[in-house]
């Protein structure tokens, strides 16, 4: 796998899907929309509205290629970014989980760090 090319199309179409689903059942004053930085290597999924007289601005799932790796800084699904990056064929050792204090993550299943 070239990992230059080819996981920005993976993780564009990971969250495609997911926008996809969401919208599905729109919430009409709540857009879900899908912010891309690809020269940089950003990807952000983000609510954004009014709920109940409440703003409402949210970064459900941010993630970013880093150093030819996967660092996932948000993540709010039920079954993680990580998952369905896997499910993908991307290797663990290409995924952190950056939301977690770097001392903890040599307790989970994914790289420790670059």
């Amino acid at each position: 796998m070239d990992k230059l090319t080819d996981y920005p199309k993976i993780i564009k179409r990971i969250l495609t899907e997911y926008i996809e689903l969401s919208n599905r059942r729109p919430n009409i004053d709540i857009e879900t929309f899908l912010i891309i930085d690809e020269p940089k290597g950003h990807y952000i999924w983000m609510n954004l509205g009014w709920q109940n007289g409440e703003r409402i601005t949210g970064i459900t799932v941010y993630v970013r290629i880093r150093d030819r790796k996967f660092w996932i800084e948000e993540d709010w699904t039920e079954n993680g970014i990580a998952t369905d990056l896997v499910h993908a064929g991307v290797a663990k050792e290409d995924i952190v989980l950056g939301f977690h204090e770097p001392k903890m993550r040599q307790y989970t299943d994914f790289a420790v760090a670059s």
